[in-house]
């Protein structure tokens, strides 16, 4: 007879990832982080007000993306400080504290299991999908697992989530559509981020330090107004433009006024 061990009192997340454990490791990377983002470089934010106007659960972010890492753990930096009733302040390293321990991301599952500190890390909240159009550095074109877009939806009815629509570091890169169809099904508030900084400041993982002094910027937009029965392109065009991401920016960015 196959006996097992039933602990009711130990609360586990939505994919049954233990809650306290999650909070030390949410507090251990913290701590590790939090130097680099505000003595070596220094993080600036803005839309404070948005997030504290949020819901607790059903909340998308969507960002443009410049590393592997450091760009999700500075924003978990910055919820924790929304979480915290200690402090306020991302200058202050008491909102670790009291980390926020619902949050997800979206993450390939590839890249989550590339070794010991990013299962450390997928533990914390990764949403570990399929990439459909690449794998192992070859292009491959590959059927949407249902299970993967099950798995945000069920992170959405647990808190807030994290994706970036490109899919890669590469800026400027098209957006691919299935955050639109996510957006689509599961009906979430969407806030737009936009980075700047972190490209300059780490290593295309966002591990290893590049250059010391950097400002990385984080904006956080107010929520979009989408029309959820829109066509998946009307959405992810919407999308796009909020995080600065399509065609008409990269023109502005190119052009000698943008520079």
């Amino acid at each position: 007879m196959k006996l097992s061990l039933k602990l009711p009192f130990i609360k586990k997340d939505t994919f049954g990832h233990i809650i306290p454990l999650k909070r030390l490791l949410v507090s251990l990377i913290g701590s590790l982080t939090f130097p680099r983002l505000n003595w070596i470089n220094k993080t600036h934010f803005k839309g404070k007000e948005v997030l504290e106007k949020l819901p607790d659960t059903g909340v998308l972010f969507v960002s443009n993306h410049q590393t592997y890492f450091a760009d999700v753990i500075t924003m978990l930096h910055v919820f924790c400080t929304v979480n915290s009733k200690i402090t306020k302040n991302t200058k202050n390293p008491f909102y670790l504290l009291k980390p926020r321990t619902n949050t997800y991301f979206v993450a390939a599952e590839e890249t989550m299991k590339s070794g010991f500190i990013p299962r450390l890390f997928a533990y914390v909240g990764a949403i570990q999908v399929k990439r459909t159009w690449r794998e192992a550095g070859k292009a491959i074109n590959r059927e949407v697992d249902t299970q993967d877009t099950a798995n945000v939806g069920n992170a959405l009815e647990d808190g807030w989530v994290i994706t970036f629509p490109q899919g890669t570091t590469k800026a400027f890169a098209p957006g691919r559509k299935g955050t639109a169809h996510i957006i689509k099904q599961y009906k979430p508030i969407v806030v737009p981020v936009v980075i700047d900084g972190f490209r300059r400041a780490f290593d295309k993982k966002g591990l290893i330090l590049k250059k010391t002094g950097t400002q990385l910027k984080i904006t956080f937009k107010e929520p979009l107004q989408i029309n959820y029965e829109d066509d998946v392109d009307v959405i992810l065009d919407q999308v796009m433009d909020a995080i600065e991401q399509s065609e008409k920016f990269k023109f502005k960015f190119d052009s000698p006024e943008g520079k």
